[in-house]
């Protein structure tokens, strides 16, 4: 293939080397990856990097100066995003936190946009250009700082809890915030009250329908694509859902990233939600960063240097306002004045709906260009600021708590199922049995199977069942394995339970793994890859006939069971430590089997 025929893979390749080479390097030095794409698409935009490619031309093949080729993988990402925060957001958590949610977070969306579009109506916006300015600058970013305070480990504590709620109902505001926008960019022969209603009746309509064919029909199809067992086919439904319904809400006036949300939150109570999580979200930050490349290209940086006190000003004193009204909602919500400080800083900046709002005010008309271009030089700077404020923040509120007393925090507002203290891999008849003693002594879990129809059934029978492969790193970690105390692998498949403690003790050093095993062999097998437990079903039912046949003939029951107790912790010790070397040559030896077998 010719040269000139592949220039049109150019900023697919970029935004691979930027994803796969840069974001490592700006992690390194704590540069947010959403931050390193923005930046990255600043400096590859044809007016910085223009200038060099004037004195060095090789810097010609990193322009991008087709952005409309990255448009269209810049929107998936937005609709994948938000098919994410559809999933994260169920009726359960939504009730849980709703105090925070919807009163604190509320109140901040409305104060917030109330203020800003009085200050843009003052500066000569109009009413349409001053609400749709002041609803995207009241937003903030959920994707950098919920990568914080996860990295930071804190989002269980009032810090956490705070911020996170607030951004949950920013983000429920998106979508009546775009349809808003939709609305207004409208074009109506007849009054515009009477425009309003109809665009609101067909938006209406839409969504009910998108909600009756989902309700009925999304559980059904993935469980007839699950019971295929084929991870791809399983990759391949997720993705049609996604982009699919958004398709479907775009042809009815509505928006993609609309469609794609009512997709996620009808899936969201769903024994297929785990799983979803793990596969769209590799997909979601891939694209999500070329949604920020985009953005970055489109930064003016020539306003910026023609007016940089009066943009920095304004950024600064946006961030200000912000965080002035966040900490003193947050304190009338009586949260803690060191974690009502540090949630304002962290959520005084502006976030990436922002750009997703004034793209599409732009586009229907509502926004001068000369306004937007200021308005995301604004958002952007704000941004950047982000982990400079949360490491201030962070300061700030730690010299606070040291100066006050100490004050009991109330326990993370999650529902059970998202911090279980155990996991079960596999959901047969041990899984099941372990499952019911775990109700028994109300210890909270969660269990996972790749059997479909059994998910499914033991989920009607009120079991916390998820469709997924317990073998999947990823889909462990939206199951929770960084909270959880204890795995329970329980598969009778040796292979899959092998696969399942390897990715396990893999990702936490600490957990402690109690593992079925079909024999000694396969025992010794798992203690060399790091269970904490494994348990041969051959030497179990021989202790249980053991134990039956000696209370049968005469001897008393304590002393019945106590012999059994006494020689399963002989074959404990011999499958355990004392036999290492043995164990070790007995994978050799299994490893050289399987090498010479056809």
């Amino acid at each position: 293939m010719p040269a000139e025929g592949l220039t049109h893979y150019k900023e697919f390749l970029i935004i691979l080397g930027v994803a796969g080479l840069v974001v490592p390097l700006f992690l390194r030095i704590g540069v947010n990856a959403v931050l390193t794409f923005l930046i990255v698409g600043i400096v590859l935009s044809p007016a910085l990097m223009g200038k060099l490619a004037a004195t060095v031309p090789a810097f010609n093949a990193f322009i991008i100066a087709e952005p409309e080729n990255v448009a269209s993988m810049a929107e998936l990402g937005v609709v994948f995003l938000l098919f994410l925060i559809g999933l994260e957001l169920s009726f359960e958590r939504l009730l849980t936190m709703r105090r925070l949610v919807f009163g604190l977070g509320g109140m901040q969306v409305l104060v917030t946009l109330a203020i800003i579009a009085g200050a843009a109506g003052f500066l000569g916006f109009g009413i349409d250009a001053a609400l749709i300015t002041g609803a995207a600058l009241s937003l903030s970013s959920t994707a950098i700082v919920v990568q914080l305070l996860s990295n930071a480990k804190r989002l269980g504590s009032q810090t956490g809890r705070t911020s996170f709620a607030i951004l949950i109902f920013q983000d429920l505001a998106v979508i009546p915030l775009l349809l808003l926008v939709t609305i207004l960019g409208r074009d109506s022969e007849g009054p515009v009250l009477q425009g309003i209603f109809f665009a609101l009746a067909q938006a209406v309509l839409a969504i009910l329908l998108i909600v009756v064919v989902g309700r009925f029909g999304l559980r059904p199809v993935l469980r007839m694509v699950a019971g295929a067992n084929s991870p791809d086919l399983f990759m391949a439904a997720t993705l049609l859902i996604a982009v699919g319904t958004g398709v479907a809400a775009s042809l009815a006036g509505l928006s993609m990233a609309l469609g794609a949300f009512i997709a996620g939150l009808l899936l969201a109570e769903t024994e297929y939600r785990r799983a979803i999580e793990a596969i769209i979200e590799p997909f979601k930050g891939l694209l999500l960063g070329a949604f920020f490349l985009l953005v970055g290209l489109g930064i003016d940086l020539a306003g910026l240097i023609q007016n940089p006190l009066r943009l920095f000003g304004a950024a600064l004193a946006l961030v200000a306002l912000k965080s002035a009204i966040i900490y003193t909602l947050a304190r009338l919500f009586r949260v803690s004045r060191p974690a009502a400080l540090e949630a304002s800083l962290l959520l005084g900046p502006c976030g990436e709906f922002a750009f997703v709002i004034l793209g599409a005010a732009v586009a229907s008309g509502l926004l001068s260009a000369d306004a937007n271009r200021d308005s995301l030089l604004i958002v952007t700077l704000t941004m950047i600021s982000i982990p400079f404020l949360a490491r201030f923040g962070e300061k700030i509120a730690r010299t606070m708590r040291q100066k006050a007393l100490p004050v009991a925090q109330p326990p993370p507002a999650f529902p059970d199922d998202r911090k279980p203290r155990v996991i079960v891999a596999g959901f047969g008849r041990v899984g099941h049995l372990i499952g019911s003693m775990l109700d028994e002594h109300k210890i909270s879990y969660i269990a996972i199977d790749n059997d479909a129809n059994l998910v499914a059934r033991e989920r009607k029978n009120g079991f916390p069942v998820y469709y997924g492969d317990a073998a999947n790193l990823e889909f462990l970690r939206k199951c929770g394995i960084a909270d959880a105390q204890a795995l329970a692998v329980t598969m009778d498949i040796p292979t899959r339970v092998d696969e399942v403690t390897r990715a396990a003790r893999g990702e936490r050093a600490d957990l402690k793994i109690i593992a079925r095993a079909r024999d000694e062999r396969h025992a010794m097998r798992l203690y060399m890859t790091g269970v904490t437990e494994a348990v041969p079903e051959t030497i179990e039912s021989s202790l249980q006939l053991g134990e039956s046949l000696l209370v049968e003939t005469g001897i008393p029951m304590g002393i019945a069971i106590a012999s059994v107790h006494q020689r399963r912790d002989d074959f404990r010790k011999l499958l355990g430590r004392p036999n290492r070397r043995e164990a070790l040559d007995l994978a050799r030896k299994t490893m050289r089997r399987r090498k010479v077998s056809p």
